[in-house]
Parts: structure tokens; sequence; C-alpha cells
């Protein structure tokens, strides 16, 4: 089988995803004949070779096309091969709109993207419509839950085999994961780290957004636990808009909120170390770690972020290395919760969570 496959998106996941359908396993099913940046695209019928020749190659050999010129001239090929995909490997709000099109057109989409399936049940309503029309369409989001951690298909499957999923909870941001993992640990050290001067490392080693302000403010987390809720056959509350309906406790302090320098930001932090400090100490006199946690419970009907305490003695708090990810699945058919854990973030492993979605359509 071939697929033609176009990549939209050319930053760290998007020079993995080229990196990997470089590898034979994936060359000998893939043809890569569209690559676009955010402003022009780079489109050959015939396959673009890879490795590319050069990093700008996009840049200086591509086009402007908008994202609509794109799927028109995907249409135009789609009979030439027996699948046609776009990755979406942005963070575009604007090509998440444009999913209904995209598959309406015929062609699937593989996506670690989060914002589609995040944001209003209006657009999630239309993105399953579309794909009800047309059984051949796909897609698949592996990636946009646990990055390359299969948490996605193990909840599909789980559904689709009759299980009764009751709870999922877990630590779902790596970047949280890390600054937890170093501030509040089973044996704190002494003196106790600040939280600002975790924080500062962890934008330092590339963990956070560039403004850990959309770290902190749990947003993200809000996003998976809607994705993860919509996957079930009854959504515990609605969600209507998505995941601002998910209620979600913010760390990051009163008046920061409008702080756009990502280093000012982490400098005007260390100015509630002493709240944070005092979260840590509590928790510690009981024996227990604070962790930030997502829970979607289907029998409360809860859906929400939060940061937490668990005992020191808890998975979350011992299972836990770096910036990896755990999540339990609580079910009928698992006496004790099913749990995966592993890197919850980066580069090669997102991508990697894309290109098993695009060996299923193998």
């Amino acid at each position: 089988m071939t697929i033609q496959v176009a990549l939209v998106g050319t930053g760290l996941v998007g020079s993995a995803i080229l990196g990997q359908l470089a590898l034979p396993t994936l060359a000998k099913h893939c043809l890569l004949v569209s690559l676009s940046n955010s402003k022009r695209t780079l489109f050959s019928p015939g396959g673009i070779p890879l490795p590319l020749p050069s990093p700008d190659h996009v840049q200086s050999q591509g086009e402007e096309l908008l994202l609509s010129q794109v799927v028109d001239k995907l249409k135009s090929i789609k009979d030439k091969a027996e699948k046609t995909v776009l990755i979406d490997s942005t963070a575009s709000s604007t090509v998440a709109e444009s999913y209904p099109d995209i598959l309406q057109a015929g062609i699937s989409i593989l996506t670690p993207n989060k914002l589609a399936l995040s944001s209003s049940a209006a657009l999630f309503a239309r993105i399953q419509e579309t794909l009800a029309a047309d059984p051949s369409v796909r897609l698949l989001h592996e990636a946009t839950v646990g990055a390359g951690l299969p948490i996605i298909s193990t909840l599909n499957d789980l559904v689709r085999t009759g299980d009764k999923v009751k709870r999922i909870e877990g630590v779902f941001s790596g970047t949280l994961s890390y600054i937890f993992n170093h501030f509040s640990p089973p044996s704190a050290p002494s003196p106790p780290p600040k939280f600002s001067d975790i924080v500062a490392r962890a934008k330092e080693l590339g963990y956070t957004e560039p403004n850990p302000h959309a770290d902190l403010n749990g947003s993200d987390v809000a996003r998976k636990l809607t994705i993860l809720a919509r996957l079930l056959p009854e959504t515990p509350i609605p969600l209507p808009e998505g995941y601002q309906s998910v209620p979600t406790s913010s760390l990051s302090p009163e008046g920061l909120e409008e702080v756009e320098d990502g280093d000012e930001y982490v400098r005007r932090l260390a100015d509630s170390d002493y709240e944070f400090e005092s979260l840590r100490r509590q928790a510690q006199d009981m024996g227990q770690v604070l962790r930030y946690v997502g829970v979607v419970d289907v029998e409360k009907g809860i859906v929400k972020a939060s940061l937490e305490t668990y005992p020191a003695t808890h998975p979350f708090a011992t299972s836990l290395g770096g910036s990896d990810n755990i999540i339990a699945f609580h079910t009928e058919r698992y006496n004790r919760p099913l749990i995966i854990q592993g890197a919850g973030a980066g580069a090669a492993v997102t991508a990697m969570g894309v290109m098993s979605d695009l060996l299923k359509l193998v």
C-alpha cells in the first residue's frame, strides 16, 4: 500500500516526523508529497526525497499557498494512492478548525495537535459527523495525550471490547510532572529547592512553553482530559466549550497572567515561592507529596484538573521520574488499575506516536 503524506508544521516535532518517515519501515509505505511551514509549501506529486537537502529547503523552494489550496492539490492527486493523509504537526487553531473540510475532501488526518478535539462541542460534532459520513477517512491522534504512550489506543480498546471505564486519573503534563517530581519528592532534600528555581530549570531544559504560564495554568491538562472524556460512550459532562468547561486549578499566581515575557514571568514567580513552600511542607508533614493531576470520573460525573496530595508510597509519588506521565484506568474488567507510564513529552516520542497511527493505515 502507498500512502501519500502531506506534513504541515516543520518545527521540533515536524522535523522528528520527517526523520522517522525516512526510516525503511515507513519509507516503503509512504510518499511525502507536500511539506508546509507557516509561510510556504513544497508540493511534489512525484515525492519529496528525504532527508531534505537543507533545513530551509521549504522556505527557499516552496511557494505561498493557503491551507485550502494545499487541500485542493491533495484532493487532485488522491486517486493516485490507496490513502492520502495530512499530518498536522502545528499548534494552529486555523488548521484545527479546518479539520471538517480536510476530512470531507477524503483526506485522513494524523495529529498531535490537541486544539480540534478539545475545543468547542460544535467543532467536535462537525468532525464526528464528517467521519461518520465516510468510514474510509480516519482521524488518528494518539500523540494528543501522552506523546508516544499508548493512552488513546488503550482507551479505545477498552471501550470497543465492552469494558466499562469508571475513572481515569493521572499526571498528564510532562512539564508539571518534572516540576513536582523535583519540588515535592517522596524524600524531601534539605534545604528544599525553590519552586521558581525548578520552573526556571525546566524552562532551560525546554520542558516548558516559552512562557511557563501556559503550563502552570493547567490548560494543557484540561485539553487532554476533554479528549479522553469525549472518547467515552457517555461523556460525564457535556463540555460545551471543550477544555474551558473543565474545572481547572491554575498554579499561575494572580497578577502574572498578563506577563508576556517568559523570563520576566519566572523572575516574578519567585515572589510566590513562600506560598508554594507552605503547600509542600503541609503535604510533607502528612507523609504526602504534591502532584498536578487530571481526573475523569464517570461514576461521579466529574472532569477536573487540580493540584492534589498523594501518600509518599503511592505510584504517583514513587514511580515518576523526569517528565514522565502516568495514567491509571479504573475499569470493571481490571481488578486493579491498568497503569501506563513513561516519557510524556519530547519531539522523538511524540513523532513516534504519530508514526504509530500512520502504520495503522497500512
